[in-house]
């Protein structure tokens, strides 16, 4: 297989460790991660971390004997847990790079590590998130889709980097019909489900108590349930929201559709913080990422956890190989 690209991340969180622990691991495909060589290199001296550090010209040059970097130079040090908008420019670069790797085939999918929003958008950063960014990277502005994955539960939320109030107050029967569909699309190309199975979650407390608790269920979710029965997928709901992920509930669905973040990802990770996976959907390219933020309390103590990197390059891998097997 073609070489996995992996970002660089915020430098003053635990990313280049992340990236470093994931090397020793040897989750099984080539990495290649645009960086700075001589920051990664400084930080496994000081965490004692035997990782030999190869700088490439081209991805394909990628060996597995050692980390192989394509630089990607800073423009000052970085400091553990304090993050610094002049080395903005460089985690922009990292992921636009990596993302050209991808669509020009040198690379199978991007695995990117986490990134400070705020500090990214004091340099001019105009996207909510990697999301987004990357939905203009490739051209599919608009078909973007997040979805967090583990071995225990699925989630996708319909609204996202938006608050409460705002998901509330944007969400339309069109945003949900068009989520499951990407959705439904994606597990059954990407993660071989002939027939997917998705849950609609319903809005309010009791999905609405039959309007007696609010009625976006029965005037926003059920047309699009409607909708989507219609064309032939496989959907079931609106589901209350307190009852949808306990164990037995989980049985009957693939993926779990949700209205707004949290309620999406609270159960996520709570079921499986340590192996959940950001997977974005409806791109060109294979994107996922770990399921977890910059840490920067944490950052530069050589004790972040590599457990989510690593099931994001392995299932990186996967879904770029069905991709691959089924072109």
């Amino acid at each position: 297989m073609r070489p996995i690209a992996l970002t660089m991340g915020d430098p003053a969180g635990i990313g280049g460790e992340l990236t470093l622990r994931t090397w020793l691991a040897r989750p099984g495909p080539v990495l290649v991660t645009m960086d700075d060589p001589e920051r990664l290199t400084e930080l496994a001296k000081t965490l004692g971390l035997d990782v030999p550090i190869r700088i490439v010209d081209r991805a394909a040059d990628a060996v597995a004997e050692a980390l192989s970097v394509l630089p990607v130079r800073l423009a000052e040090p970085a400091i553990p847990g304090r993050p610094n908008p002049a080395n903005a420019p460089a985690v922009v670069k990292s992921i636009e790079v990596a993302t050209a790797l991808c669509l020009s085939g040198e690379t199978a999918a991007m695995v990117t590590n986490p990134i400070n929003k705020a500090a990214l958008y004091q340099a001019g950063f105009n996207y909510p998130g990697h999301t987004e960014f990357l939905a203009v990277l490739t051209g599919a502005i608009g078909q973007q889709i997040m979805m967090l994955a583990s071995p225990r539960l699925k989630v996708v939320p319909v609204t996202v980097h938006a608050s409460l109030r705002a998901s509330i107050a944007m969400l339309t029967t069109k945003m949900i019909a068009d989520a499951a569909r990407t959705t439904s699309v994606a597990l059954a190309r990407d993660f071989g489900l002939a027939q997917p199975r998705l849950a609609i979650a319903g809005l309010n407390p009791h999905a609405g108590e039959q309007g007696a608790l609010g009625d976006e269920e029965t005037t926003i979710i059920q047309p699009a349930i409607d909708i989507l029965r219609a064309e032939g997928i496989d959907v079931s709901g609106p589901w209350p929201p307190d009852t949808m992920f306990t164990p037995a509930a989980r049985k009957r669905y693939d993926v779990a559709i949700c209205m707004y973040h949290d309620q999406a990802l609270i159960p996520l990770k709570t079921l499986d913080m340590d192996h959940g996976v950001n997977v974005t959907l409806g791109l060109p390219i294979v994107r996922t990422s770990p399921d977890h933020g910059t840490a920067y309390d944490i950052a530069g103590k050589g004790v972040a956890d590599p457990s989510s990197l690593i099931a994001a390059i392995v299932l990186a891998a996967e879904l770029a190989g069905r991709r691959a097997r089924a072109a």
